[in-house]
């Protein structure tokens, strides 16, 4: 993949690399849609959402320890700087996954937008020459569990609170 590179996409991808550090795109994303919406809730999860997913990796990473694509192939070179870490699962691909999902679930007609966004977020990590395709497949996964497990949790905890309705709405409505 990173041998067959289109300079002209060199920018995209390295934009979309950086803006898919620590989730900060999505926080972003979750931000607008959740103060257009007022579903403050929403963004809450996303939020949490978001770090569960790096914390995950990140774990996972030390575990598994998986090399880096230029730490056994040095050529091509990376188009952004090599990460110290290990390379499986892709923190960037478990973050955009996480927050792709749990804002799908809450505002399912920007689904199609989110998971591309998504999916670019994560290619970009194979195309800059920082993650094997593996690697983002893993952290995509792990992002859609946590965002799946975690909305699932706080169902069963009361997540019209969480939403914005108060107790004596809920009672009301129940």
């Amino acid at each position: 993949m990173v041998h067959h590179r289109a300079g002209w996409l060199n920018p995209v991808f390295e934009g979309l690399s950086y803006a898919g550090r620590l989730g900060l795109l999505w926080i972003v994303i979750a931000l607008m849609l959740c103060g257009i919406y007022r579903r403050w809730g929403v963004f809450a999860l996303t939020v949490i959402a978001v770090a569960l997913a790096d914390w995950s990796a990140t774990g996972l990473k030390a575990l598994i320890g998986r090399p880096r694509p230029p730490v056994r192939y040095p050529e091509p070179k990376t188009l952004v700087p090599l990460p110290h870490d290990a390379s499986f699962p892709s923190g960037h691909a478990a973050t955009s996954f996480a927050a792709a999902t749990m804002l799908s679930l809450s505002f399912p007609r920007f689904a199609p937008f989110l998971y591309v966004l998504a999916a670019a977020v994560a290619f970009s990590r194979v195309y800059v020459g920082v993650h094997y395709p593996l690697d983002v497949l893993g952290g995509a996964l792990l992002g859609a569990l946590v965002a799946v497990v975690l909305r699932w949790l706080v169902s069963r905890r009361g997540w019209r609170r969480l939403n914005g309705a108060s107790s004596r709405t809920t009672k009301a409505a129940g």
